[in-house]
């Protein structure tokens, strides 16, 4: 399948590392603003050809499909202008900037049949899949304490003064943006929709997050998403039922998982996971898209974390300008 991939920052260098695993892939074009640029990339990633620009490459009878991982901000415009001539979409996390763009993409995939799915890598990971079989283990869950704290290198310049894309409400980024995805993803996935979402944080003066907890209410549990990019910390995140707890290291990679029974008994799950982590997301997009298959895409988890980030965002007084545009 050939794959054409808009970005050529450094996710965008694992994922064509990562994808070039499955037999499948064939990474036929890349894209870049500067052309120079892009031909640069497309000789390092050995792509068959290169553009800079986005209609002509959207317009390439060729390609079949399209990873996204521009800024934020445009990741919605891009998504539907590609589906719009038929392109199947990989966008990477978070699919967008609010639910309401969220459901224009929904509507977009709909109409014209094609496969849109956010890259939240850790949903497809075998240690994502061994904390869904191991969750019976706890009994019935009553607490989740979700933790992703790593301090971001970019926060350094930006206390010198400088202000790069990771810190710019311009592009829709921001601690929830850029890494509180991952915790709320997952709670998602497992739990569902939570009944209220409340948060608190510490907005910088450029107008986005550095980093924020956010309490998610559910009828007979709770749970806590903790998140920053201008701190970090080792936790390993927790599910807390009745009969035990569930340890996951780095949710956003999670690679290893504990149970723990409330009697003390330790057990840690088996993982083999012999891949980089992006391989596993471009595997189940690529046979998604061979199948035509758009059932299995958890849409309606995507847009519900969207939804939650409206609200945090809310609660923060975080604005975009995305926001604005819709309005």
């Amino acid at each position: 399948m050939n794959v054409a991939t808009i970005g050529t920052n450094w996710i965008t260098q694992a994922f064509i590392e990562a994808a070039g695993e499955v037999e499948d892939f064939h990474l036929y074009a890349v894209y870049s603003r500067e052309e120079e640029r892009a031909r640069a990339f497309a000789a390092t990633t050995q792509a068959d050809t290169y553009y800079a620009d986005l209609d002509a490459m959207f317009h390439d009878k060729n390609i079949d499909a399209v990873y996204v991982a521009s800024p934020t901000r445009y990741h919605a415009e891009q998504a539907m202008a590609a589906m719009e001539q038929g392109k199947h979409v990989l966008c990477e996390k978070p699919l967008c900037s609010n639910e309401r763009e969220a459901q224009r993409l929904i509507d977009t995939a709909r109409r014209h049949n094609v496969v849109l799915m956010e890259a939240v890598k850790n949903l497809y990971t075998p240690g994502f899949t061994a904390v869904q079989q191991w969750l019976p283990k706890i009994g019935t869950v009553r607490k989740a304490l979700i933790s992703f704290c790593q301090y971001s290198s970019r926060y350094d310049a930006y206390l010198n003064g400088e202000v790069l894309n990771a810190f710019k409400p311009s592009l829709s980024n921001g601690a929830t943006m850029d890494i509180g995805v991952y915790c709320l993803h997952p709670l998602q996935y497992l739990f569902g929709e939570p009944r209220q979402v409340k948060a608190a944080g510490y907005v910088l003066e450029s107008g986005v997050d550095g980093e924020t907890n956010v309490l998610l209410s559910y009828d007979n549990m709770d749970a806590m998403a903790s998140y920053s990019k201008i701190t970090a910390s080792r936790s390993a995140s927790e599910i807390q039922g009745e009969k035990g707890t569930l340890y996951i290291e780095t949710i956003h990679q999670p690679q290893k998982v504990t149970f723990v029974s409330v009697k003390g008994e330790t057990e840690e799950a088996d993982i083999q996971q012999e891949k980089p982590d992006m391989y596993y997301e471009a595997a189940y997009f690529i046979e998604a898209c061979l199948k035509n298959d758009t059932t299995t895409l958890n849409w309606h988890n995507s847009q519900m974390v969207m939804r939650q980030t409206d609200q945090i965002r809310k609660d923060l007084g975080v604005v975009f300008e995305a926001d604005r545009a819709l309005t």
